[in-house]
């Protein structure tokens, strides 16, 4: 079991001012798979302090010498790459290789896109006689999530360092080991001192005590809009810059054009992926209606074939959903679509009768769905697929659009028709064909999913204020 009660606050690890033990439980198998400690306000406090002090040296390190740290850090973390991988397959369910493979994965992808974006990025231009300069924000508060832990916090912390923040991160308390073991390869990369920063903690406490901090000038944060509301009013009172990746409910339009078994397929596989834990997750999927039945019945097929098991298995596709919590959550959306008399293709309520511990979802499948249903408008945030039938192409793109959310689209067709459906589409990202994003290209959403933009050098934006200096040029 793993025992990681220690914070890590300027270059140091220390026990937090109070102590409070919490269990991390596996969600495999509901055992517990290790404790830490979670922490307060004054912990915050000290970070904050620690974060600000740094801030005055650090914002004046070099390009080369950000680059040098970038590289020690990608380095470092390559040697806890495998630790990293299992750890996160530990605290939030992944199948061992989805997590080497994918999981782990995005460590090493957003630490080098950092690299390679900062050798080039432009931090000051002249417009006449006035120089442009883009300086490090300050003190960065980043809130990261349980679903995608290494993702977003390498895709927060390694523009903070290109771009000379300091930080102090709070992880999931759900799924907090692979930041713990993050947190060694800062250390162990030679980060200077109070430059990063990591507290264990829930979000009422820690989360909000970071936002609303007086001496934190930027939060980004990841997770629920509910969530994302909370940390944005949190931290107006001090009128400091928010950054949000939030929510969800991403439409996957096939064209009758398209290859229909190939396309349903590929969606079916996107959407329970990770087990339907992602914000872009495709989880609507909007077919011509003629071809409904035919899209629904390669639907279920496909669903069948999807393996639900331990993660350590090798014929494992999907593992369990990360909490006893979030199991009832998704539960009590699939049954509340079947009370609304929404046509269950498969899955429905209930754990796979193969599985009795740890908290699995059957892959689920609605069919003939309305776009104003319950589970066609709400995050499930499992291996739940909506399939919604339309008329022709205009309707597609008004169900698409028709949703407080923004994040992602999909669209599969003829290429100039599915360029031209992806510019209607009111989302902050279009994948067409299966066409993947890559960590140099905006990550973001509009409207509920959010605001700003993370990877690459489109990341780094949000760490930088603009200064005007006037009479440069005589």
């Amino acid at each position: 079991m793993r025992k990681y009660t220690q914070f890590y606050i300027d270059g140091k690890w220390i026990d937090p001012l109070t102590p409070n033990s919490f269990d991390v439980t596996n969600p495999a198998d509901e055992t517990i798979a290790g404790v830490i400690s979670l922490g307060s306000k004054s912990d915050v406090d000290k970070a904050v302090v620690a974060a600000r002090g740094a801030f005055t040296s650090f914002s004046r390190f070099s390009r080369q010498e950000r680059l040098e740290l970038l590289e020690n850090i990608l380095n470092t973390y390559n040697k806890y790459y495998d630790d990293i991988a299992l750890a996160i397959s530990e605290e939030m369910g992944a199948p061992l290789p989805f997590s080497i493979e994918d999981q782990a994965s995005c460590g090493t992808g957003h630490l080098q896109a950092a690299i390679n974006a900062l050798k080039s990025f432009q931090f000051e231009e002249d417009k006449g006689s006035t120089r442009v300069y883009k300086e490090p924000i300050g003190v960065c508060a980043f809130i990261t999530p349980w679903n995608w832990p290494i993702n977003q916090i390498t895709c927060k912390v390694a523009p903070a360092v290109a771009t000379g923040c300091t930080m102090l991160l709070k992880p999931s308390e759900i799924a907090p080991f692979s930041a713990y073991l993050f947190s060694q390869v800062m250390d162990e990369a030679g980060v200077p001192g109070g430059v990063f920063n990591m507290i264990n903690g829930d979000g009422p406490t820690v989360g909000t005590a970071m936002a609303e901090h007086p001496d934190v000038d930027m939060v980004s944060f990841t997770g629920s809009t509910r969530a994302g509301i909370l940390v944005a009013k949190a931290a107006a009172n001090s009128v400091k810059r928010v950054t949000q990746e939030l929510g969800g409910k991403s439409a996957n339009i096939i064209l009758d054009d398209a290859d229909l078994e190939k396309a349903v397929r590929n969606g079916v596989i996107h959407c329970f992926s990770n087990s339907g834990q992602s914000c872009n997750a495709p989880t609507r999927m909007l077919v011509p209606k003629i071809s409904h039945d035919l899209a629904a019945n390669i639907a279920v097929n496909t669903a069948n074939t999807v393996v639900v098991g331990d993660p350590k298995a090798d014929d494992t596709v999907i593992g369990p959903v990360v909490s006893k919590l979030h199991f009832d959550k998704i539960q009590n959306l699939i049954q509340q679509g079947i009370e609304e008399g929404v046509e269950l293709a498969c899955g429905g309520t209930g754990k796979p009768e193969h599985l009795e511990r740890g908290y699995y979802i059957k892959p689920t499948i609605f069919v003939n769905v309305n776009n104003a249903s319950t589970i066609a408008q709400q995050e499930i945030f499992g291996p739940v697929l909506a399939i919604i039938p339309y008329q022709d192409e205009t309707e597609a793109i008004q169900i698409a659009n028709d949703t407080p959310y923004g994040l992602s689209g999909y669209v599969s067709g003829s290429h100039q028709r599915a360029l031209d459906v992806a510019s209607r589409l009111r989302t902050g990202m279009v994948h067409i064909n299966g066409a993947e994003g890559s960590f140099d290209t905006p990550f973001g959403g509009y409207k509920q999913s959010g605001n700003g933009r993370e990877f690459g050098e489109y990341g780094f934006e949000d760490y930088l204020e603009i200064k005007a200096v006037m009479g440069v040029q005589n």
